[in-house]
């Protein structure tokens, strides 16, 4: 009888810990233009192994029943929806107002008319700014287009962190070239992308991380990526247990050549990837 009521325990313990998995999946890993790039002759656009396959970046972090938050929403969001079976979707963070992170957000209709709820967004003021001026048809409420869908609009106020689903988002200040971004902190998992400089004040939040999402753009110097080397410097400063590259160039390389290279707790991103944290 004791031993029963010890696997019944033991069962239930093991339900709750697979209820409170924080899944990470990377939706898109490529650059702004994607990879394989239209109209390319580059040996890596014309690879055919699907991790050389990146579709514009973005990733979905996942919890309990079947809560999903995805951060950015490129020109590729529709095919990632569905590549990834995603039949729910609470809500949306934009690190910023570049194309290929916001130009996607038409494609939330579907989740909006199965739902019937606003779609809940979190950005910076001048991201919102920004949205409304391209997806006016969403956000004029006095013009809005019948079939638009709704938006909850959440904006974020500097660096201080905000609750969703149940957990705790840090925000975190970056530079993109000169553009002012946000990456975001999940429990013990920061996912950072289109970083060139990371300011001093922020370096706090990249303490004892179990999981670092970093861009790496090229081997070759960019004005506004890291390259694989400033990445790799960024990683070796703050130490965490793993990272993972994303938001990748064709210039950078074959996946599994650059793969081989990197430090054992190093990994490139390819589409598709599920971490289970």
């Amino acid at each position: 009888m004791e031993l029963i009521f010890l696997m019944i325990i033991l069962n239930q313990n093991v339900l709750i810990c697979k209820k409170n998995v924080l899944k990470l999946t990377f939706l898109g890993t490529g650059t702004s233009q994607g990879v394989p790039i239209i109209g390319s002759n580059h040996p890596v656009c014309l690879s055919k192994n699907f991790k050389d396959k990146r579709l514009r970046t973005a990733c979905m972090f996942s919890w309990e029943d079947n809560i999903n938050y995805v951060i950015d929403v490129g020109p590729d969001f529709r095919q990632q929806m569905l590549r990834a079976n995603v039949n729910k979707l609470d809500g949306i963070l934009i690190t910023h107002e570049h194309t290929d992170h916001v130009i996607g957000l038409d494609d939330i209709r579907p989740f909006f008319y199965r739902e019937k709820k606003d779609m809940s967004l979190y950005a910076e003021k001048n991201v919102f700014d920004a949205l409304a001026k391209r997806f006016h048809y969403i956000f004029d409420s006095e013009n809005k287009y019948p079939g638009a869908p709704d938006v909850d609009i959440n904006a974020i106020d500097d660096i201080n962190p905000f609750v969703i689903g149940g957990k705790t988002v840090q925000p975190i200040r970056l530079i993109h070239g000169k553009l002012p971004i946000l990456g975001f902190r999940i429990e013990d998992v920061a996912y950072c992308t289109d970083v060139k400089t990371v300011p001093e004040e922020s370096l706090k939040y990249f303490k004892q991380l179990d999981v670092l999402v970093i861009n790496a753009l090229r081997e070759e110097e960019h004005f506004s990526h890291f390259t694989l080397k400033e990445a790799l410097a960024f990683i070796d400063l703050v130490q965490p247990q793993k990272a993972y590259l994303t938001h990748i160039s064709h210039l950078l390389g074959f996946h599994d050549e650059v793969e081989a290279k990197l430090p054992e707790n190093v990994h490139l991103a390819y589409d598709g990837l599920i971490l289970d944290l």
